[in-house]
């Protein structure tokens, strides 16, 4: 695949960010793409290594070799239907996947691994350019009908597929608008939205119906939805957050990451607050507990909103500079991260506790902190001590929980339902075929397989299609 030679005689190159002041400025997005001849003297390197453990890294099983080798020799159309035959929004995962295919490359054993990520995005974005992505309208009906309820990333990869096999596909949202974290989670400067809005029309000439405002088991009992529907499928993400329970807790001041981010991309959109308290970073001395991706959108959303300074804690120890290769490839390594955002300003600590949010009048004024110890026991598990004379505060007149999520929200729906729930929370069912307990529900994405990534979203979203097509049919030519 590529040029023989080519990882021997071409440097990795990636795309560029604008500079750091000026990206400050304004929410959009700030890469400076690779030009064409750039991007194919990058396909160059991917270097016919004979296993492809890229495709162990990726989760849809993305065809990277091919495709790399297509946009080397110039056909960016066949490179394009190759992507798209395991993807069906590679303009999202080229945007915002952490690229586990890049970590099992052959070349990141040298840390230099293919730019995967960044070649799929030109691909798909030369595809739009060049008018090849078009609906693709199924040939017969089949009469069945299928509600897919939540719109992420699991949920339009569902949606889509169950559509182009000739299903009568409504996809519903219980936000004013489609997209679900991708939409009201991710910053825009990450991915803008538009990008949403020119798969939504695709989708929705090939017969998607789309319905927000729709929030089942609230406003739209699930057995309504039971009675019109052939097939469900859940995938309305996990989205109850992981909390802090601390003294000062409730103190004016302390929110949910995902309050705050889903807030400043309501504000974006012209989208009412409604009767939400406005938060915002401006001329506040910010505090995100949570050292990962989540934090980090809250320190690029929080300098972009003017924050007086911007810390991000994290309660487990900092990670090395650099992975051991020989241990860890070409499996995902565990190693420190420095996103765009850290970059343009954030202090950050590891192996740091919260034990109090200390207040005045009614307002946070500090978090009382202590450093901690982990060791691990006879078993290997991890167990955490504080330090001795170790506390100290810190001063935030805004803290962000950034702590993940714990497993799908279950009020209403899910509680109706009365859906089988594994030992974490998340909606019950195999990745063979899907199925939830209750006959005629299948559920995909996070609100199955709990808190995750885009891509894998995006993998099980298509899975659960197939199955359901299967299920409807007898038969299927969905590709699994």
């Amino acid at each position: 695949m590529g040029k023989p030679t080519g990882f021997m005689e071409i440097a990795r190159r990636d795309r560029s960010y604008a500079p750091e002041a000026e990206r400050l400025e304004h929410y959009n997005e700030f890469t400076i793409p690779l030009t064409e001849p750039e991007a194919r003297q990058q396909g160059a390197r991917c270097m016919d290594c004979g296993i492809p453990y890229c495709h162990n890294g990726c989760p849809v099983n993305n065809i990277i070799p091919e495709w790399n080798d297509m946009v080397y020799q110039g056909e960016w159309k066949e490179a394009l239907r190759i992507l798209h035959s395991t993807n069906n929004f590679p303009e999202f995962t080229g945007r915002i996947c952490p690229a586990p295919c890049e970590a099992s490359c052959t070349l990141n054993i040298t840390d230099q691994p293919v730019t995967i990520k960044t070649i799929e995005v030109s691909i798909v974005e030369k595809g739009w350019a060049e008018g090849w992505i078009v609906p693709r309208i199924a040939k017969r009906r089949t009469g069945k009908t299928v509600a897919v309820v939540g719109s992420g990333p699991a949920g339009m990869a569902c949606a889509q597929q169950l559509a182009r096999a000739g299903h009568s596909v409504v996809l519903y949202e219980k936000n004013a608008r489609i997209g679900g974290l991708l939409r009201y989670g991710i910053p825009n400067f990450k991915m803008e939205k538009h990008f949403i809005d020119r798969r939504m029309a695709q989708m929705r000439a090939e017969g998607v119906e789309f319905r927000p405002n729709s929030h089942i088991g609230i406003t739209i009992p699930i057995e309504e939805i039971q009675e019109k529907f052939d097939a469900i499928v859940l995938t309305g993400g996990a989205e109850h957050p992981r909390d802090m329970p601390v003294p000062g807790r409730d103190l004016t001041g302390v929110h949910f990451a995902m309050e705050f981010l889903t807030q400043q991309n309501r504000r974006l959109d012209g989208e009412p607050l409604g009767d939400r308290a406005e938060i915002l970073a401006t001329d506040k001395h910010v505090v995100v507990i949570g050292g990962g991706d989540t934090g980090s959108d809250c320190v690029g959303t929080s300098n972009r909103q003017g924050a007086a300074s911007v810390t991000q804690l994290e309660i487990m120890p900092k990670p090395p500079e650099k992975e051991d290769k020989a241990l860890t490839w070409p499996d995902w390594p565990m190693k420190l991260r420095t996103s765009s955002s850290h970059e343009e300003g954030c202090a950050r600590d590891w192996s740091v506790l919260t034990k109090r949010i200390r207040e005045k009048n009614g307002k946070i004024e500090a978090l009382e902190l202590v450093r901690v110890n982990w060791e691990a026991d006879d078993r290997g598990a991890m167990n955490m001590e504080e330090v001795p004379d170790s506390a100290f505060e810190l001063k935030a007149d805004l803290v962000l929980l950034a702590m993940g999520f714990v497993h799908p929200v279950k009020t209403g729906m899910l509680e109706n339902l009365e859906v089988a729930l594994d030992p974490r929370g998340n909606v019950q069912a195999d990745t063979v075929d899907y199925q939830t307990s209750v006959p005629g529900v299948w559920s995909a994405g996070d609100m199955r397989r709990g808190q995750s990534l885009v891509v894998w979203a995006i993998r099980e979203g298509r899975q659960c299609a197939r199955s359901v097509d299967q299920a409807l049919m007898g038969s299927t030519v969905l590709p699994r």
